[in-house]
Formats: C-alpha cells, sequence, structure tokens
C-alpha cells in the first residue's frame, strides 16, 4: 500500500463510495467535513489560530463532578507537563500550551495531526480555586478542585412523586 493511499482524498480524484452501491448522505457528509477542513485549515497561519482550535474542541476535556469534588481531565498526546499551563483566574480554569512540529515538514505532504498553540477555557462555579491541584501523567492532564462548603450547602434533594 502506498502512502498516498491512505490520504481519504485528493483534489484531483472524485471521492469513491465506500460502499458497493452510491450513498448519497454518504457523499454529502464527506464533502461537508472537507469543505469545514478547508474552511478552517486557512486560520493556521493567521492570529485567530489558537482562539478557533480551541473553540473546536482541542484539546478534548472531560469534567466529572462528585458531591466534593470537580476534575476537569485533558487529553495532551505528545506534550509533557513542561509544555502546558494551567491557571485559575475570576471563576475559569485555563488550559494553555503549545504543541510543536516533531519535523520541519520535509518529505512530508499530508497530516491530520495538530501543531500550534492551544486555549481551553473552563468556567467554574462554588470551588475552592486555592485548593486546586493538578497533574499530568501519559499525556493526561487532570485538575482537581475542591467543592466549596457553599456548593454542597445548596444541593438538595427533590422527591418525584408518582401520580
Amino acid at each position: 500500500m502506498a502512502f498516498r493511499d491512505l490520504i481519504p482524498w485528493s483534489k484531483s480524484q472524485e471521492l469513491a463510495p465506500v460502499r458497493d452501491s452510491f450513498d448519497p448522505f454518504l457523499t454529502l457528509h464527506r464533502e461537508m467535513n472537507r469543505l469545514f477542513d478547508d474552511v478552517f485549515r486557512g486560520f493556521a497561519g493567521s492570529n485567530l489560530s489558537p482562539i478557533m482550535e480551541g473553540r473546536f474542541g482541542w484539546p478534548k476535556v472531560e469534567l466529572s463532578e462528585t458531591d466534593n469534588m470537580l476534575t476537569v481531565t485533558a487529553e495532551l498526546p505528545g506534550l509533557t507537563e513542561k509544555d502546558v499551563e494551567v491557571e485559575i483566574a475570576h471563576g475559569v480554569l485555563t488550559l494553555r500550551g503549545e504543541k510543536k512540529a516533531e519535523r520541519n515538514g520535509e518529505g512530508r505532504y499530508f497530516t491530520e495531526r495538530y501543531y500550534g498553540a492551544f486555549e481551553r477555557q473552563v468556567p467554574l462555579e462554588d470551588v475552592e480555586e486555592d485548593k486546586a491541584e493538578a497533574s499530568f501523567k501519559n499525556g493526561v492532564l487532570t485538575v482537581s478542585l475542591p467543592k466549596s462548603e457553599k456548593a454542597r450547602e445548596g444541593i438538595k434533594r427533590i422527591a418525584i412523586n408518582t401520580h
């Protein structure tokens, strides 16, 4: 298999349906993905790049909550703790950093990997910001934020009545 066979499309060839029969919805889906990829790829060299990337979901985050703790987990493959900054200010958790290219582009003509600066913000409510802790292991950043007493007192269970 040649390297070019891994590329899902090229401008000179038409998209071939994966299935034996023609599927117009699959073709529409692929064309829309290609269109959006082309549009947002245009922001790569502009000052909007970090804003656009953060807004459209990189890095991927997961929020989990218990009665006592809010945990924010972010996938940051290929990065170390030295590449990432974690800040809390005015009730907003900010994750920022930069993933640098491993190569300078020689011999590469297609990539789906992301490189560049990123920033992701998560609004917080009723957490003890001064007791926040962060850890980084295997490309996963975990920020643990204990909930304040106010947040724990504000929870009231409501019984559901059946008629």
